[in-house]
């Protein structure tokens, strides 16, 4: 079976050196310093093109900051995703939450709608929801396919009660279905 290597990047030379390293599957997003925002059209094409076969998960996210956005910036995420279905990447990573630190469900589902078939993965704003398992919740029952998380802790091995936690949720969840 192999080890499954995911690699997060912000550059061609950076996919160039995930790739020699063995990668199963980049994400790719620009601005780190803030968490991470979605990347240039031009680099997703860049990276696409270069390497079609490692599936591009790409970041959207209309800025650094909280991830409490406002209609424009929803529209834009909205934009910025139907870009990558039509370019063919694997899957986006989205999130948006209300002022309250809930999972922003008309948020989501626009942006899920114009994801199309695209995978859908929940990103970092599930750390700073204010009540992670009614979050994990909203985020399964709006049919996102992973989450990235750290279990609202600094790294993942300092959050592994909670992904402990989010885990056997996630097979109660599919005893139920």
């Amino acid at each position: 079976m192999g080890r499954f290597m995911e690699f997060c990047i912000t550059s061609m030379r950076e996919a160039e050196a995930a790739k020699a390293a063995g990668a199963s599957r980049f994400e790719l997003c620009e601005n780190l310093a803030v968490g991470g925002v979605t990347p240039a059209h031009a680099l997703i094409l860049e990276i696409k093109e270069t390497f079609p076969e490692v599936p591009l998960n790409v970041l959207i996210r209309a800025r650094g900051g909280d991830f409490v956005f406002n209609d424009a910036e929803v529209e834009q995420m909205c934009s910025d995703i139907e870009f990558c279905r039509e370019t063919g990447v694997n899957a986006v990573v989205i999130g948006a939450l209300t002022v309250e630190g809930d999972v922003d469900v008309p948020a989501m589902k626009k942006m899920i709608a114009a994801a199309g078939y695209l995978q859908i993965t929940f990103h970092r704003a599930f750390d700073v929801c204010r009540d992670p398992l009614d979050a994990f919740e909203t985020i399964a029952g709006l049919g996102c396919h992973r989450l990235l998380t750290s279990g609202h802790e600094a790294d993942a091995y300092a959050g592994r009660d909670l992904i402990e936690r989010l885990i056997a949720a996630q097979y109660t969840r599919n005893d139920m279905d």
